[in-house]
């Protein structure tokens, strides 16, 4: 049997996704101990995205293999039982074993909270960037089409990323301010490392009015990371949904399924901001 989980979690006590051989605290790690109790078995679990250091989620979706029957209800709860209080289940379906994680999403989206105002945030410290000095969306929103579509992202990939080819197609993005927030929401078929939080950086270069909303097209043709900003924070990072074909039929993420709140998709008009999106033909 296939079983498919949505999670969310606060990635800022947790050395990211991927368990890891030395003694380090990480999401999978938790996650597969708390599903292997359920199961009475040891578990391992494949994920839709791995997040790094810092990194928060409200959805992503893993999948594992069991021969243990147990309700959806039962994997839910009783997997919560077991995990810490910065991780926790939302649902559990049964799938096809045709169903990955990861092979079998069609896109992922994440979205960067940023507080822009004078004074640091304290109720949501590492859950926000801070950005002290005034962010211009407009000139941020006038430098995205540059993004969009089909590119190669090298100047947006960690030194270190692991993937075979840096190309990637961004299909929406977009940046909205809601009052002192500024948020810059993308979805892509798929990410480099670090990708999302290079652009937010880049991006805040030119909210500042430190370079021009056409530099950051030179910047993604260059093809070199050194040409772009500094990675924006991880505390501002949330991956906040995965896109699955709709036969899988998998449920909706809790944040998605109520109207409004930080992490709910933003409507076309939505938070008083400027949307951008790609041409028709990228859709």
């Amino acid at each position: 049997m296939r079983i498919a989980l949505g999670i969310e979690y606060d990635g800022s006590q947790f050395s990211g996704w991927q368990a890891q051989r030395h003694a380090v605290r990480t999401i999978q790690a938790c996650v597969e101990a708390a599903v292997s109790t359920v199961a009475a078995h040891p578990i391992r679990v494949q994920c839709a995205g791995r997040t790094d250091a810092g990194v928060h989620a409200c959805g992503q979706v893993v999948h594992f293999d069991t021969e243990a029957s147990r309700s959806s209800r039962s994997w839910t709860l009783g997997t919560n039982a077991n995990l810490p209080q910065d991780i926790s289940v939302c649902w559990a379906e049964a799938v096809p074993v045709a169903f990955h994680a990861r092979f079998s999403a069609v896109a992922r989206s994440y979205r960067y909270v940023i507080a822009n105002r004078a004074t640091r945030g304290a109720l949501w410290a590492n859950k926000m960037a801070w950005e002290h000095r005034p962010l211009e969306v407009d000139a941020m929103t006038r430098a995205v089409p540059h993004l969009l579509g089909e590119h190669d992202f090298t100047s947006f990939r960690a030194a270190g990323c692991q993937a075979h080819h840096a190309v990637r197609t961004i299909r929406r993005l977009r940046v909205l301010r809601d009052r002192d927030l500024v948020l810059v929401e993308v979805e892509a078929n798929g990410f480099l490392q670090h990708m999302v939080r290079n652009i937010v950086g880049t991006l805040l270069v030119i909210g500042r009015g430190e370079q021009p909303p056409e530099w950051l097209g030179r910047v993604l043709a260059a093809r070199d990371r050194s040409q772009a900003a500094m990675t924006a924070p991880p505390g501002g990072l949330y991956l906040t949904h995965v896109d699955y074909p709709g036969h899988f039929q998998l449920p909706t993420s809790v944040w998605q399924a109520h109207a409004g709140g930080l992490f709910a998709p933003v409507p076309q008009t939505g938070f008083g901001g400027i949307i951008a999106h790609p041409p028709t033909h990228d859709s």
